[in-house]
């Protein structure tokens, strides 16, 4: 073989290598994707069946009901336009969890569609502020005593102005 034709070969057999790798890896990349849905798009049917995917919203007011025997958790998903979805976990609900907050939940849809929730985040306000620092900024930020007009100061500096 001459010496040009063992580089084209050699470069394509690295090209040839390179796709190979870049697929592989593609694939198992899409693999591990969670898309998040609102409730309104998995009424909808936007979501693939039997995928697990990312479930977002406010959990909804008076909704959270725990099991006494076990660690079971069901409450409803909503996005305050009507459309809600109910979640259903065993699994142990994060501290920030809350009535009327933002949750995102990792599951399915079941046969009978409720959402089996795998896991359960709590989002939490993205204005958060420690309690110390809320009291010097109102403090700082208090509004400012009334205006006085010249003849006040005059009156109390006992100067004309």
């Amino acid at each position: 073989m001459k010496p040009r034709t063992k580089r084209i070969a050699f470069v394509l057999l690295a090209l040839l290598t390179v796709g190979a790798a870049s697929a592989l890896i593609s694939k198992a990349m899409d693999g591990n994707l969670n898309y998040l849905y609102a409730p309104e798009q998995v009424l909808k049917g936007e979501v693939p069946a039997g995928t697990v995917f990312r479930l977002g919203g406010l959990v909804k007011k008076g909704s959270l009901k725990r099991s006494d025997t076990k660690l079971e958790a069901r409450f409803v998903v909503t996005d305050n336009r009507g459309n809600e979805i109910t979640v259903v976990t065993n699994k142990i609900l994060p501290d920030l969890f809350q009535e009327e907050k933002s949750q995102v939940s990792r599951g399915k849809m079941n046969d009978e569609g409720l959402f089996v929730a795998e896991e359960v985040l709590a989002k939490h306000d993205s204005e958060y502020m420690p309690a110390e620092l809320k009291d010097v900024l109102a403090k700082e930020h208090a509004p400012a005593p009334a205006k006085v007009d010249g003849s006040e100061i005059g009156k109390m500096t006992g100067q004309k102005i």
